[in-house]
């Protein structure tokens, strides 16, 4: 019971950070899109900063953190803090190697690069995406750098830093743009550099910030070149399936934006702001309940506790239900005016409006898919046993894949705009991915029957539903009754709208008596009676 209570405990300290984070990303988005709008310049800046972005992904959030974070327990709780340090010191001498010569290769190669990976890219679009590609090529060494250090903190069960330190990323970002577009403009040069050359000093300080809190833990960064120590081999070992079998959304990505680069401009820019929007609830709740559920299962598995990872599996499974399923009804149902309100100012056209809400309502459709896999698949990797996921990610791309290029060419003759296919395929691949992992754990760690986890999915799936058709009429009979208004207008409306729903929620979820939901309620309570 203690260890359930912690898992929401440590999920809202990673929830208040990542949102802390995820609003100063939107900032950042708003900036972006106000100064360069949805065209040219944002899709050669999105598909540059994608290259090394895709393996932020892999590795932040994914590949090294489930490879590293239980290698990383097992050495602290078998031998000692010293050996956990000694082997962190070593897997970042292997990484400085790696990761640089990697980082060489995608400056020297970035013509090439771009021609395979944006094909429809030409003239001036082409030269801008590959000076901005060698601009953020170290951006994959400094991130990975990161996630080494995050995986350290959140094993010493330290979670709020590492979770907010993306935001010192997005205040860089932000400042590039406003301070360097006039410097840029005055040297004659393009001033969409500013949100390349931003992002780069975005990445350096999300590794550096974490620094003195692994000082005061007793590390010491001091890197050594020891490729042969046993646990850096296993972390790397784990590495290779980990890539694989949490790449489907990755992969997916990166088809995308080869084939958006052929649908002219402004798809490229509208797939993104869409993905970046369905984001916002993944990072705050399905990272957060990853992160925390990584760390638990990885100590269960370290002491051959099965019975206490069955339990730390259904608590984090009926957690992401009830924060995910609400969060991607909330972003359905009110959608146009979310993007209305964040983006539409400046160079960002009430068209990019409504192509970016098409994106965004394809993208919602798999939200919850997406959670849940974060949650699984990094399970196996702490059991030692990657070998489902890989079936499972090799399964879903195919299915991507395959649905894409179908896709993309009957959503025109169905009236709907060719690039929203790329971003419906990935939510199905999503829901491919997380049907396989879901068989593969009921095999490898038992049924969950009698945990709830099943009917507490299906409740909350309910809902939040109604809850998602209540605030979507609501918010058209507030439009209709209220008017226009401009910005102020519109932001009290949807303002009104979320506060209906988030009260249709608490309302619903103590009815339905869901355990994490009762908990969760309980500490919220006790927080505002000590406030």
């Amino acid at each position: 019971m203690q260890k359930r209570s912690d898992l929401l405990k440590t999920v809202g300290s990673i929830s208040g950070a990542t949102l802390e984070s995820r609003v100063l990303g939107l900032v950042r988005e708003q900036v972006q899109a106000y100064f360069f709008g949805a065209g040219m310049v944002t899709d050669a800046y999105i598909t540059a900063f994608r290259i090394p972005n895709l393996m932020r992904d892999l590795f932040a959030e994914g590949a090294l953190s489930a490879a590293f974070v239980p290698t990383f327990i097992q050495e602290k709780e078998r031998h000692g803090r010293a050996a956990a340090w000694r082997l962190a010191n070593h897997l970042f001498g292997a990484l400085l190697l790696i990761l640089g010569l990697i980082t060489a290769a995608i400056f020297l190669f970035a013509p090439g690069i771009i021609r395979v990976y944006a094909f429809g890219f030409e003239g001036e679009k082409f030269e801008l995406a590959v000076t901005m590609t060698r601009i953020v090529s170290p951006f994959l060494l400094m991130v990975a750098l990161a996630a080494v250090a995050m995986g350290m903190l959140n094993a010493c069960g330290r979670f709020f830093l590492p979770a907010l330190a993306p935001a010192f990323f997005n205040v860089a970002s932000i400042s590039g743009v406003i301070v360097l577009i006039p410097v840029f403009r005055a040297a004659g040069m393009n001033p969409g550099l500013s949100l390349a050359t931003g992002a780069i000093l975005g990445g350096f300080l999300q590794f550096v910030v974490q620094g003195p809190a692994l000082r005061s833990e007793g590390f010491r960064f001091r890197p050594v070149l020891a490729l042969s120590d046993p646990g850096v081999r296993r972390v790397f070992r784990l590495m290779i399936p980990a890539t694989f079998g949490l790449a489907a959304t990755q992969i997916s990505i990166f088809f995308d934006t080869a084939m958006a680069s052929a649908q002219g401009d402004g798809a490229q820019s509208w797939l993104a702001y869409g993905f970046r929007l369905m984001q916002l609830p993944l990072g705050l709740f399905g990272v957060a309940i990853a992160t925390a559920n990584l760390a638990r299962v990885s100590e269960d598995v370290a002491r051959d506790d099965r019975p206490a990872l069955a339990g730390s599996l259904a608590s984090s499974l009926r957690a992401a239900a009830i924060l995910t399923l609400p969060a991607t009804a909330g972003l359905i149902a009110l959608r146009v005016p979310i993007i209305r309100v964040i983006f539409e100012h400046g160079r960002f056209t009430a068209e990019s409006t409504l192509e970016t809400a098409a994106a965004v309502l394809c993208y919602s459709l798999g939200l919850y898919a997406y959670s849940v896999t974060k949650i699984q698949a990094p399970t196996f990797y702490a059991l030692g046993t990657p070998r489902v996921p890989v079936i499972a990610s090799a399964i879903a791309v195919a299915v991507k894949v395959v649905a894409s290029l179908i896709l993309l060419q009957l959503f025109p003759r169905w009236g709907f705009s060719a690039f929203l296919a790329l971003a419906f395929t990935t939510s199905l691949a999503a829901w491919v991915n997380f049907a396989v992992l879901s068989a593969g754990l009921r095999r490898a760690v038992g049924s969950f029957a009698g945990r709830a986890v099943v009917s507490s999915t299906f409740k909350m799936a309910g809902l939040s539903a109604f809850m998602g058709l209540g605030v979507h009429y609501l918010h058209r009979a507030l439009e209709r009754s209220l008017g226009g208004g401009g910005f102020g207008g519109e932001l009290g409306r949807l303002l009104l709208a979320v506060a209906a729903g988030g009260l249709i929620t608490l309302i619903g979820v103590r009815a339905l008596k869901i355990p994490e939901a009762d908990r969760l309620l309980s500490r919220f309570g006790r927080r505002n009676g000590s406030s």
